[in-house]
């Protein structure tokens, strides 16, 4: 993982498929890079390192609990709906062991100082749904002022992180607001997580 204005040789070329809020990709392409732009939303990237299958999602929680039964509220159902997505999917077209997966983390960026650290309350459920888990990232960049660009290679698990200028990060947090606005949390009760 770097930080530079320059990609690193492996990252320019070949074929980028971008991620958006809400979706996760996977796949064993050497040549695939996975993107995607993060302001307060994080992105898990998740690699099988003996099948070489790796994959990101992109997820914003979107609102906080005002209960104090429940740390994260309703929307950190879907953040979970997010994890076991991704996570389920590489281990299903790699080797079947949860031993196997490296994770890395990014975003949870504080875009707007007038409102709430939507971004630490996402690091905070990342963060504790990975030790409920039993997982442990063995990367991450989190937190911060900034908005930020991943690009994960789902073959070789690398990956590379650009910090973006703050109009860029101001039209990411923009953006991030109007799809949380519009979002309906997809129903999990059906769905058996685990």
């Amino acid at each position: 993982m770097g930080l530079s204005n320059s990609l690193p040789p492996e990252f320019d070329r070949g074929m980028v498929t971008t991620v958006h809020q809400g979706e996760y990709h996977v796949s064993g392409d050497t040549d695939l890079t996975f993107s995607t732009v993060l302001g307060s939303c994080i992105s898990a990237c998740i690699r099988d390192r003996v099948a070489h299958v790796g994959g990101m999602n992109h997820f914003l929680l979107g609102e906080q609990s005002t209960s104090a039964r429940t740390r994260h509220g309703a929307s950190a159902r879907y953040g979970a709906f997010a994890m076991e997505q991704l996570i389920n999917r590489v281990l299903t077209l790699g080797t079947g062991i949860k031993a196997n997966l490296e994770i890395k983390v990014f975003g949870g960026g504080k875009m707007n100082v007038a409102l709430d650290d939507v971004g630490a309350k996402n690091i905070d459920f990342l963060r504790d749904y990975l030790a409920a888990e039993g997982f442990a990232a063995i990367s991450e960049d989190l937190g911060g002022n900034y908005a930020r660009r991943v690009l994960f290679k789902p073959h070789s698990g690398r990956a590379f992180v650009k910090r973006l200028d703050s109009s860029t990060g101001a039209n990411v947090a923009r953006e991030e607001i109007a799809l949380a606005a519009r979002r309906v949390l997809p129903r999990t009760d059906d769905i058996e997580l685990f």
